[in-house]
């Protein structure tokens, strides 16, 4: 059940960080509203993510390498966002960092 919490804490801070690109500067009040929840809801999840017994370290390595990544990701493919060759190697070195701490933690 940790799994699923820290998922959708996942789900709930890409949801903030894109709103927050359309918040502009926190002026529009709904993209600012969605920012906000997005953010809270995802350290809440997060918490019950810890709760259910899962570390702190796995959990928020993997829940920010994840974001980070898929923020990126969707930055570049549907909003116009630019991706240079080594921007690209580091999101590969973020996946690689989000399987060592998984990997390493089950051991």
């Amino acid at each position: 059940m940790s799994y699923v919490f820290l998922f959708a804490a996942i789900f709930a801070e890409i949801v903030g960080a894109i709103a927050t690109r359309y918040s502009d500067g926190f002026t529009r009040p709904v993209p600012t509203a969605v920012a906000a929840i997005g953010v809270l809801g995802a350290y809440y999840l997060l918490s019950l993510a810890l709760k259910q017994g899962m570390g702190i370290g796995v959990a928020y390595g993997i829940w920010a390498a994840l974001g980070v990544t898929a923020v990126a990701l969707i930055g570049v493919l549907f909003l116009g966002d630019g991706l240079t060759w080594l921007q690209g190697a580091g999101v590969m070195l973020v996946i690689g960092g989000v399987l060592a701490l998984e990997l390493g933690a089950r051991h």
